[in-house]
């Protein structure tokens, strides 16, 4: 796990490699490098340095396989005729290294960067979907003279990337690329837009700021050192959701299983010492429990996040897990007053607005991880996506049975799930209906429910000014007969997953964490999407239903059985109403974003405390959007 910098140098004007890596120093405190190529020469470092090359690799390291000097990047192939700046973890490198050496190729370390390095040289592109990690790398090709880029089938590492008409810039986080001469931290007018509206993020190449975008997940891109031009990005691997496979559910239980210990085994290959992240889930519980079975006499270090709520706190839950497995626990509180304290930095984490004070319960965690000396931590992130678990796929499902003119069972399912804790009949019956509505009729669907849109507390001067597209088609468009699949697939690529893991990527290596996420295994997920929806979420409307009983005898049935949710939540209005003062401080410095009517924006707030409008995620994306400009702005002085 590490922080990457790539840029082609077309004026080569002088850059400084060391203020460069300085920013995502965080990101791989342990040691750092940098390769200059320029006219057919090529020269390293590690120092600071101002450098002119037509091509400049670096980065910075978090030792986590073969702590060695061996794992030195950039790494080159013995000839000097490739090389390569990566970030994330290659869990199958044992498997790809034998397979390599069979084709003749004799390794000098044992770091999986090697592998990766050679497995490019010797397959190029298609090496990527023989990998089973989590990536982000920059391959160098001086024979072909052109760079291939790459992030892995999720989007679980970053690579960000800008052109100006100096240089074409990769880099791990934002902040490395505007530091850059010529790139601008102006906002990118429609993504805040969309942030304020709906708390959309991360999606596709667009990021918050104007000149930077990224590379999306499961893509590649190229780009020519000679023109410096940038090619599309292809897709190389997204889920298939025509294959479908029809086996015993027993079957499938079993095939659950046996995937899903594959890859909690596969992210436990480290050198360094590994934790897990407990909420008391189904999703981290299932994790600290196959840690536990496949290593049974293993030392467990758990993190947890107490709520101070007992209305959302699962520490009964997560004590169960901890006494099951003989954990040693560390629970996490946390008060409004230091999550003020926090923010600042919290903010500059994270380099975009978040969906809410959850991140800052995770923030949290990691901070008490490295506290203990703990480097790689393994998480949950992606199993609500790939298992049915958020309330919205109850629709889904439903909306599947009746276009497949199962009326009969659609009704029994209905009444059965709608029983469950946190669901209702009326509710289960509106997101089924959002289900069947046909895109057309969405769209006016929308327009006669939104009279609201743009909502008042929006600068009518600044949506005209930006030309934004107001009612924007973000997502939940009309599926076929598997409604559950097409939806699940859809946040898995487009909605949840992409910010959930950018979270989880900027908490983790503030302090300097490796954070791996094996739901997020694409033999896993791959296997999953082919089931019938009924093994998802079961007719009674258990969601992760072939998962649950994949992990009876591993995972307490007292876990298993739960059909609440809650997470690392956050008693955000409590916090915030507590912290009233300090918000109508904050709402009050609205004018750096240029968005808001201040003064609507005000009255709002005062009728939420009041209680005359209801408090939802808008009132954390207005103090957030605020903080983080105020600090684009004060950083960029």
């Amino acid at each position: 796990m590490c922080g990457v910098v790539a840029i082609i140098n077309k004026q080569k004007q002088d850059l400084e490699i060391g203020k460069l890596l300085e920013t995502i120093r965080h990101r791989g405190p342990d040691d750092s490098g940098w390769l200059e190529w320029n006219d057919g020469r090529l020269c390293r470092g590690q120092d600071a340095a101002v450098l002119t090359g037509e091509v400049i690799l670096g980065h910075a390291r978090l030792s986590i396989i073969d702590l060695s000097k061996a794992g030195w990047q950039p790494m080159s192939s013995a000839d000097g005729c490739y090389h390569v700046v990566f970030n994330g973890e290659v869990y199958n490198y044992l498997e790809l290294r034998n397979e390599l050496e069979k084709c003749g190729y004799i390794f000098k370390t044992h770091t999986d960067t090697e592998v990766l390095l050679t497995a490019l040289v010797e397959w190029k592109e298609a090496a990527l979907t023989k990998l089973r990690g989590m990536f982000a790398f920059c391959f160098f090709d001086v024979e072909r003279r052109e760079m291939l880029l790459a992030r892995d089938y999720f989007g679980i590492k970053p690579l960000y990337f800008c052109e100006t008409s100096q240089f074409v810039a990769f880099a791990s986080e934002q902040k490395t690329l505007l530091s850059l001469s010529g790139v601008s931290n102006k906002t990118n007018a429609q993504s805040l837009y969309e942030y304020l509206l709906v708390g959309v993020t991360d999606q596709g190449v667009e990021s918050m700021f104007q000149d930077i975008r990224q590379v999306p997940a499961g893509h590649y891109m190229r780009v020519s050192i000679d023109d410096a031009k940038l090619s599309m990005p292809v897709c190389y691997w997204s889920v298939d959701l025509s294959r479908k496979i029809k086996p015993t559910f027993r079957d499938a239980v079993d095939r659950v299983r046996e995937l899903f210990l594959e890859s909690v085994a596969l992210h436990l290959r480290s050198d360094v010492p590994i934790g897990t992240a407990l909420s008391g889930g189904i999703d981290s519980s299932a994790i600290v429990c196959a840690v536990r079975h496949l290593n049974p006499t293993q030392e467990i270090h758990t993190f947890s996040f107490i709520a101070e709520d007992e209305g959302i706190s699962e520490e009964k839950w997560i004590d169960i897990v901890n006494q099951h497995v003989g954990a040693i626990p560390h629970k996490v509180h946390a008060t409004q007053e230091e999550m003020v304290n926090d923010l600042e930095d919290l903010i500059r984490t994270q380099g975009e607005p978040f969906g809410s004070t959850s991140i800052y319960a995770q923030y949290r965690v990691f901070k008490e991880a490295a506290a203990n000396y703990i480097k790689v931590m393994l998480d949950g992130q992606g199993a609500d996506e790939m298992l049915g678990g958020y309330v919205y796929y109850q629709g889904g499902r439903m909306a599947s049975m009746i276009k497949s003119m199962d009326i009969v069972g659609a009704y029994a399912f209905w009444r059965r799930s709608s029983k469950s804790p946190g669901r209702s009949g009326a509710q289960l019956a509106m997101y089924t209906a959002n289900e069947l509505l046909p895109d057309s009729m969405r769209r006016v669907a929308r327009k006669f429910v939104s009279k609201g849109v743009p909502p008042k507390w929006l600068s009518k001067k600044w949506v005209d000014k930006e030309q934004l597209n107001v009612r924007p088609d973000l997502f939940r468009r009309s599926a076929g007969k598997d409604v559950l699949r097409y939806r699940m697939s859809e946040t898995l690529r487009v909605s949840s997953v992409p910010h959930l893991l950018r979270y989880e990527d900027r908490n983790s290596m503030r302090f300097s964490i490796e954070s791996r996420v094996p739901f997020l295994y694409t033999d896993l997920v791959e296997y999953l999407y082919s089931l019938p929806e009924e093994f998802l979420i079961a007719k009674d409307g258990t969601s992760k239903f072939v998962f649950r009983e994949a992990m009876r005898g591993i995972v307490p049935d007292a876990i298993l059985d739960r059909k609440d949710k809650i997470g690392f939540a956050t008693p955000e209005l409590a916090w915030l109403v507590k912290m009233n003062a300090w918000v109508e401080k904050c709402l009050d410095q609205g004018g750096t974003l240029g968005c808001f009517d201040l003064e609507l924006l005000q009255a709002e707030w005062k009728k939420v405390m009041k209680g005359e409008a209801p408090f939802n995620f808008r009132c954390w994306r207005w103090i957030n959007a605020i903080e983080w400009r105020a600090l684009n702005i004060k950083e960029s002085d």
